[in-house]
This record gives structure tokens, C-alpha cells and sequence, in this order.
């Protein structure tokens, strides 16, 4: 059951990726058409209550020797809420602006400021032409409420959207016996 709904957090969290990826080129290609409007535009962008495209801020994701960075100005960076059979769910995810790198994290419970919960989803994926994918997702060495912790410093307070940590554990193999990595981030994100 718990590989089960592992596999369907990291399938849907790849896929508000997407969402919110499509949502930016559109609102970046409309912007050179359309004439200049001053309106709030993330509210317009948002598919669900709960829902955020971040406008600016950043997320950083460390994996073995190298810094990851997507910076909301130019990439896609989501703030999301899912609700799964009555389960909520909430995460990050984010796709660069050439469509080469994304990554998405995932934690059960509803997003609470100073509450650490822990990880149960994520995925990061390497998209190099010419080259071969990298795939990574959780490890399967632990049990899941040894995934890891995603833990909110600041949500939806003044300017803020979300502001905090993750620490996690992914692997290029989903067998059990599989070598894993430490990867640590942070993000400080904003809607405008």
C-alpha cells in the first residue's frame, strides 16, 4: 500500500509540475501579446484553492557535489495542495525553464508555519540532450517516516508564500538494496 501510494504522489507531483510549467509559458506568451494590464495575475493562474505559482524567490536543492537552482522569475515553482481520498497533501514543485530539470516534494498534512512533517513523495529529474536521463526518487533502504522532513519556516505570512527546509534521501534505482544520496534544500518563495 505504501509503494503503492509512493508511486501515485510521485506521478501526480510530476504533473503539477507540468501544470504550472504550461501555466508560465502561456502567462509569458500572452504577456507579449496582450496589452499591458495591471491585474493580479497569480490569482488567475491558479488551478485549485490552496494552489500557488510563485512570481518570485528561489529553490535550492543540493545533491552530492552540486547546487540546483530555480529561481521563480524564470522558471516554474508551485506551491501545491492535494487532497488524495481525504488525505491532504501538500509540496513543491518546480521545472526549469528549458524543460531539463524538475523536482517535486511532497509531505502528508496541510501546510502549518514551525510544524515539520514528513516527506512522502519526491522525485528529481535530469533531462541533458544526448545524454541519459537521471532519474532519482525516494530510496527504498527506510521505512517511510524515515524519508525525511520538509519543514515550513514561514507560510502565507505577509509577502511570504512559503519559506523553509527539506532533507531527504533519493536513489538512481527503486530496489531496495539501491545506493542512495543526502539532498538537502530551501526555498523562499512569493506569489508577486
Amino acid at each position: 500500500m505504501v509503494r503503492l501510494f509512493t508511486g501515485f504522489v510521485c506521478l501526480v507531483l510530476p504533473l503539477a509540475v507540468f501544470l504550472s510549467s504550461c501555466q508560465k509559458d502561456e502567462s509569458v506568451d500572452a504577456a507579449k501579446t496582450a496589452p499591458q494590464v495591471k491585474i493580479d495575475s497569480a490569482g488567475k493562474q491558479n488551478t485549485a484553492a490552496g494552489n500557488y505559482l510563485a512570481g518570485k524567490g528561489t529553490l535550492k536543492i543540493k545533491l552530492k557535489d552540486s547546487t540546483y537552482t530555480f529561481d521563480a522569475s524564470l522558471d516554474s515553482i508551485a506551491f501545491v495542495n492535494i487532497n488524495i481520498s481525504g488525505t491532504e497533501y501538500y509540496g513543491i514543485t518546480a521545472i526549469n525553464k528549458a524543460h531539463t530539470v524538475s523536482f517535486g516534494i511532497s509531505t502528508l498534512g496541510a501546510p502549518i508555519a514551525e510544524m515539520p512533517g514528513n516527506v512522502s513523495g519526491c522525485q528529481f529529474l535530469l533531462h541533458s540532450p544526448g545524454k541519459t536521463d537521471l532519474e532519482y526518487t525516494l530510496t527504498r533502504n527506510t521505512a517511510p517516516e524515515d524519508y525525511g522532513t520538509l519543514s515550513l519556516e514561514k507560510y502565507n505570512q505577509d509577502t511570504i508564500l512559503a519559506k523553509g527546509t527539506f532533507h531527504t534521501y533519493l536513489a538512481k534505482d527503486p530496489k531496495n538494496s539501491s545506493a542512495f544520496s543526502v539532498v538537502d534544500g530551501s526555498f523562499e518563495l512569493k506569489v508577486k
